[in-house]
């Protein structure tokens, strides 16, 4: 999951940047417009995986590596 959202707030970033150097919503121009149904809900979904990567602030790098590594063998101690 975090990784998921770690693609999704890079996306938005992306995206972000196009608005500010050069006004072009890329979203926008592949969904048809800012109000367009399936534009408002990638914003969201965008917008949730920002709120879910603020977790990623308050855990270290080797806490999440641990629960990877875990998820990974099953629970199994290596």
């Amino acid at each position: 999951m975090d990784r998921l959202s770690l693609l999704l707030v890079i996306i938005g970033a992306i995206n972000w940047g196009l608005i500010g150097l050069f006004q072009f919503d890329l979203v926008a121009f592949l969904f048809g417009g800012q109000s367009a149904l399936i534009s408002r809900v990638l914003y969201t979904i965008i917008g949730a995986a920002g709120v879910w990567s603020i977790s990623m602030l308050f855990t270290s790098r080797e806490a999440r590596n641990a629960k990877d590594t875990q998820m990974h063998t099953g629970g199994a101690n290596a």
